[in-house]
Formats: structure tokens, C-alpha cells, sequence
């Protein structure tokens, strides 16, 4: 499925090296944290959120076809702005 959500997300970006994807397990959910530079989060998400609903919907079912409950969520550091 990350290889899946990597193809797809970086297909919708500027900056495709900036895009990194994290698995993590909490309560038998695998919980993907998507970090990309900040000025593609929009592109991602897409007006009114359909595209980021989007992708989330696709994993859903992927995951579902796979036995596993996965989801996604875009995480943004605060790091300073220069």
C-alpha cells in the first residue's frame, strides 16, 4: 500500500523528493504519515479536501481487498519558516 500511496501522491506534486511516507501500527491500523513540503499540502488535499478523500478511499478499499485496515494522514512539521 506505500508503494501505492507514493506513486499516486507524488504523481500530484512539485517537489516529488520531498514526499515521504511513514507506516505506523496503532491498534491494528496501519496509520501512513505523509510529510511534503509545504507548498504542495494543497495540491494534495485539493479543494474542499476531494482529492486527499480520494486517495483516502482508494486505500480504504485496497487495504480492505488485503484484510487490513490502513488509513492516511498528512503530517506537518513545524519547523521554522526562513
Amino acid at each position: 500500500m506505500q508503494a501505492f500511496l507514493e506513486y499516486v501522491v507524488k504523481g500530484l506534486v512539485q517537489n516529488p523528493a520531498a514526499v515521504t511516507i511513514t507506516p505506523k501500527e496503532r491498534s491494528g491500523q496501519t496509520i501512513y504519515e505523509l510529510r511534503l513540503d509545504p507548498q504542495d499540502v494543497g495540491k494534495v488535499i485539493g479543494r474542499q479536501g476531494q482529492t486527499i478523500n480520494a486517495i483516502r478511499s482508494l486505500l480504504t478499499a485496497g487495504s480492505a481487498k488485503k484484510g487490513i485496515r490502513c488509513t492516511l494522514e498528512i503530517v506537518e512539521d513545524a519547523r521554522p519558516q526562513p
